[in-house]
């Protein structure tokens, strides 16, 4: 299913943030860049290295003004546990980004992640913009996990696209020239 370029879809979850339990739905989205970042399960083994270097490099989302939402299948409550939980011991205690749970497979089952053969959501990094249009998509595979320089240079080439209203060419970079259209 393609995805990109289409609206987000419709949900409603509870998710945890700042140790407090609430619901989020897409209008919550508007207003500003959201990285959705599907995950398998809490305490896992590759999950937390992802978690822990997207919480590495806040500051950089935060720049672009991308808010961050982790969501896996797990319940709210099992997020809440693995959020206590020291690095130390297969937590991420200190992860400061929104968790939402998918119990229901709702969310990943529309973004197109969701694996039922294995029962859980694949690897997905989704960008949606301020008007609510998934803008990027990416899935990996369960062995292998993500770059974060890749999620954020996908980030900028999507605004300057956004600002500039011209295209960037292959392995672009900020601060490089863009492509313009003679359609």
């Amino acid at each position: 299913m393609v995805i990109i370029g289409k609206e987000c879809p419709s949900f409603t979850a509870k998710m945890i943030w700042n140790h407090n339990i609430s619901i989020i739905t897409e209008q919550d989205l508007k207003g500003h860049y959201t990285l959705f970042f599907f995950y398998a399960v809490d305490f896992s083994l590759v999950c937390p290295t992802e978690v822990y270097a997207l919480q590495n490099s806040i500051e950089e989302f935060k720049k672009r003004d991308v808010d961050i939402i982790a969501i896996s299948i797990d319940s709210v409550y099992t997020h809440a546990a693995w959020l206590r939980t020291p690095k130390e011991k297969g937590g991420i205690e200190g992860v400061s980004f929104k968790m939402v749970s998918d119990i229901t497979q709702s969310i990943s089952k529309s973004f197109g992640v969701y694996d039922d053969k294995q029962a859980l959501s694949l690897r997905g990094s989704f960008l949606i913009d301020p008007q609510l249009t998934i803008q990027y998509g990416a899935v990996n595979n369960m062995a292998f996990g993500r770059s974060v320089a890749e999620l954020l240079r996908a980030i900028d080439a999507v605004q300057f696209v956004t600002i500039h209203g011209i295209s960037c060419p292959a392995n672009w970079q900020a601060g490089q020239e863009g492509i313009k259209t003679i359609f």
